[in-house]
């Protein structure tokens, strides 16, 4: 019996991974905690499903942050430099509904999801936006890295 559960313990071991994924080189991760008051003007839309707003305060992201209500009391939120590129006057996104656009290369990205809508088809890598934490309580949402 002990031999079956050290082969086990073996086997679990040898198949956990350290990879810890693809990073995109164009965007620095900053800590940053943003809360934000559903009860306040600036942030009502997102008492609505699928709306979304833009968060441009000092200190949120690298350019700012999208946050989308995507239902059942769930947000999602994501970096607002285009992920494609280093951050340069034109790399913040523009919020045009329920996506995001890059006013550099003509890349529109998906607030529910993140992914690139408009990815070529020429071979290079590309990459879906920078994803935050969020967490909803009270009529709040708090949005962290």
């Amino acid at each position: 019996m002990k031999k079956i559960c050290a082969i086990c313990a073996l086997i679990t071991l040898l198949s956990c991974d350290d990879d810890p994924g693809i990073r995109n080189p164009f965007l620095q991760e900053v800590g940053f905690r943003f809360e934000l008051n559903l009860s306040l003007p600036l942030y009502s839309p997102l008492t609505n499903t699928g709306n979304a707003v833009y968060v441009g305060a000092n200190g949120v992201g690298t350019r700012g942050v999208f946050v989308t209500n995507v239902g059942f009391d769930q947000f999602r939120a994501f970096e607002a430099s285009c992920p494609n590129h280093v951050p340069n006057e034109c790399s913040t996104l523009e919020l045009t509904g329920q996506t995001a656009l890059c006013s550099c290369e003509d890349f529109e990205y998906s607030l529910f999801t993140g992914q690139q809508l408009s990815r070529p088809d020429d071979g290079n890598r590309y990459y879906d936006m920078l994803e935050y934490r969020t967490t909803f309580n009270g009529g709040v949402v708090v949005v962290t890295n």
